[in-house]
């Protein structure tokens, strides 16, 4: 998947285009470095997304508290429903390393648009 043409679609969404970083985010972002706000996405992910069935899924991904948080809502990246949505990707398995690094990649080009906006 081109990861342009994914935010472009989820950009024609009210509601996924309604996420954006706040200073205090970029701020983190630029005291951690892209490759930490990476390995974080990685680690979110693994441990809340991957599994088949994720506990609280639908309710496990807050909407503030870390940059990744809010690119995960913004990019429809958040639980499997929406994983399903937007990306087709089944619920009765668990994500697949190429899926993983599809997530971390879209999560990273949306918060990288928005530190660039």
């Amino acid at each position: 998947m081109n990861t342009t043409n994914i935010l472009n679609q989820l950009n024609t969404s009210k509601f996924r285009s309604s996420f954006h970083l706040k200073p205090n985010d970029i701020d983190y972002i630029n005291n951690k470095g892209m490759d930490t706000i990476r390995r974080h996405a990685y680690d979110f992910i693994i441990k809340k997304l991957a599994p088949m069935n994720p506990k609280n899924d639908g309710k496990q991904t807050p909407t503030h508290g870390h940059p990744v948080f809010i690119a995960q809502h913004a990019t429809a990246t958040c639980c499997r429903t929406c994983l399903n949505k937007w990306y087709h990707i089944p619920f009765n398995r668990d994500l697949t390393i190429q899926e993983i690094d599809m997530v971390v990649d879209v999560i990273m080009a949306w918060i990288t648009k928005e530190i660039d906006r």
